[in-house]
């Protein structure tokens, strides 16, 4: 039976979805916007909310579903009833489908370290930190946590949930989600562009490389299971940098200088996307996840997506 990715269109969709074909696995690849997903998947298209749709990539049964779809941050806050629809109702229907069509199949659900709110405890996160989403994404992102854990305990799935940090460095142009400006200053610098940056060189993120993550992902779908905790869910681990400090190693391997970037912080954006504190990752860890190792291969890494289109 199949690997269903949903969201398969997107930024770490496309990138998941050539790995796994290129594996050589049966994928089918679930979207409204197919461009770019990779030859050699079934191809889905349509509109997650619809039955038929889904009833369309399930047809062939369900070894493993990898839930990627959303309304990101941004679009959610503005228009809550859409989060709803897509990142609640839909996937609470995919997930029921998922666990009819397959024998307790392996669901890695990509949730957002969004579900721990801010502002983040100053002295660090680790796997004790409490989740107080205050967002509308990441309380619906909370609550399909709890779904899967629900459905894993039952019996009805085999549930593997992934917080993601700032995945770098997504395509140009609108996206939704207003972390945006950190994919936007490697896109500036690589074009030797003057860069306007909303938060201050010395805001603090956590962030991961796409390749890195698709990788995790792949992970999630072979892991010993029994690694996790009974939440199901891990922080994936992600190195923490200054704004500041990746755009001096942006400059560094682009052959430009950092004075293209000029710094005029947003006092809202900041708070919620440049205070991020040390960052511990234990569960995750020991299940064999990881980050990029180095900001000089997060920002290498980041710059090859962005070369490779």
């Amino acid at each position: 039976m199949p690997i269903i990715i949903t969201g398969a269109g997107g930024f770490v969709g496309r990138h998941l979805v050539a790995k796994l074909v290129g594996a050589g696995k049966d994928v089918v690849a679930m979207d409204s916007s197919v461009h770019g997903i990779a030859a050699g998947a079934r191809i889905v298209a349509g509109d997650i909310c619809a039955p038929e749709v889904r009833g369309e990539a399930l047809r062939d049964g369900c070894s493993a579903l990898v839930h990627l779809a959303t309304v990101p941050g941004g679009a959610a806050e503005a228009d809550p009833a859409a989060s709803r629809r897509v990142n609640i109702d839909a996937m609470y229907d995919l997930l029921l489908k998922a666990a009819a069509a397959g024998k307790r199949p392996r669901v890695v659900y990509a949730s957002s370290i969004a579900v721990l709110g801010d502002p983040l405890p100053e002295a660090g996160v680790d796997d004790t930190t409490p989740l107080a989403p205050r967002m509308i994404y990441g309380g619906h992102k909370a609550m399909m946590e709890d779904a899967v854990a629900m459905m894993h305990h039952r019996g009805e799935v085999e549930g593997v949930t992934l917080r993601l940090p700032g995945i770098l460095a997504r395509p140009k142009g609108p996206s939704g989600m207003k972390s945006a400006f950190m994919s936007d200053l490697f896109h500036a610098m690589r074009a030797g562009e003057p860069f306007i940056c909303p938060v201050s060189p010395q805001a603090a993120i956590w962030a991961q490389s796409v390749d890195r993550c698709a990788d995790n992902f792949i992970h999630a779908l072979t892991m010993d299971a029994g690694l996790l905790p009974p939440t199901r869910a891990v922080t994936l681990p992600a190195l923490r940098v200054s704004i500041g400090a990746l755009a001096e190693e942006i400059a560094r391997q682009c052959g430009v200088s950092a004075a293209l970037v000029r710094y005029s912080p947003d006092e809202a954006l900041e708070a919620g996307f440049g205070r991020q504190p040390p960052l511990a990752t234990p569960a995750a860890d020991r299940a064999g996840f990881a980050h990029d190792g180095s900001v000089a291969t997060l920002v290498k890494n980041a710059l090859a997506v962005i070369a490779g289109g």
